[in-house]
């Protein structure tokens, strides 16, 4: 499921995150499947020879997808990734494949069928004709030949140290538990440094329901986020209401304000003059007249 589900998160993320998938095989001659004159001594659980082993998926060795069939879709991701996942840590094409592979091919009667396998590419946008020949160049998978795809899957196993399958690493640290969806991208997000984290992640990661989140751009069903921006409007209306309000207020206030001065300048003005005219109208001492 994580593999169906995780690719929009990968998309989300860009280039804030880089995304490595390893396969799980074993190596088949420190295991013992290659005996000492360079034959398979594991029956269908490896390929070269013996050299690159996988389990049987089904645990019948007579029927059903062999591990040898395992190794070679391996072989098949790890050249997927290498052309269309390599260069920008998220290969949109290598999960369109996986997904399609998963929906058309994950029985045991269409795993290995090269048609099956053919259309799955085909719906992924992924160049055949690139892989296979990235599959040859690599060592193939006949004979006693080394294959350097499959040989730094070895090493990058034991550096790891995986001993379950699934396992999942974020910032070279194990993810304990079950590899869902909301538990690895809670741990991608979690492990950015403060004022780093994606936006993606500040609007997902505490979302209930994170995958629809990433995948419609908001947490929440589209009827709570309509609520929610009706809410946020209605609010905002408030806000300006009340602002132009106290606008209001404040002009009126200055209005009064300039009145009352301008009212005061003109009694002041008028002042004088009553008191220059109560002056002349005084009786003079000396001729007795009104002057």
């Amino acid at each position: 499921d994580f593999q169906k589900d995780f690719k929009e998160a990968a998309v989300a993320l860009g280039n804030r995150a880089y995304f490595t998938p390893q396969m799980y095989i074993y190596d088949g001659i420190r295991s013992g499947c290659q005996g000492f004159d360079g034959e398979n001594d594991c029956y269908n659980l490896c390929t070269n020879n013996g050299r690159y082993c996988a389990t049987d998926p089904d645990n019948d060795l007579d029927r059903g997808i062999s591990g040898a069939d395992v190794v070679k879709e391996s072989l098949r991701r790890m050249c997927i990734w290498q052309h269309y996942g390599q260069d920008d840590g998220v290969g949109v094409e290598w999960w369109d494949y996986v997904n399609e592979f998963m929906f058309r091919c994950g029985t045991e009667e269409y795993f290995a069928n090269n048609q099956c396998v053919k259309d799955a590419m085909d719906h992924a946008a992924v160049d055949g004709s690139k892989i296979d020949q990235c599959m040859k160049d690599s060592g193939g998978l006949e004979g006693d030949a080394q294959n350097n795809l499959l040989e730094v899957q070895l090493l990058a196993k034991d550096k790891s140290g995986v001993v379950i399958l699934p396992a999942m690493y974020v910032n070279r640290v194990p993810i304990r538990g079950s590899l869902e969806f909301p538990t690895i991208f809670k741990a991608i997000c979690a492990g950015y440094a403060s004022g780093t984290v994606p936006a993606v992640c500040t609007k997902c990661s505490g979302c209930p329901d994170q995958k629809s989140c990433i995948t419609n751009g908001y947490c929440g069903t589209k009827k709570q986020q309509e609520s929610v921006t009706t809410s946020t409007m209605i609010y905002a209306m408030m806000g300006l209401s009340v602002f132009f309000c106290l606008v209001t207020v404040i002009q009126h206030r200055r209005y009064q304000r300039q009145v009352q001065e301008q009212v005061k300048g003109i009694i002041a003005e008028y002042m004088p003059l009553d008191e220059e005219r109560e002056h002349n109208t005084a009786v003079s001492e000396e001729d007795g007249e009104f002057t």
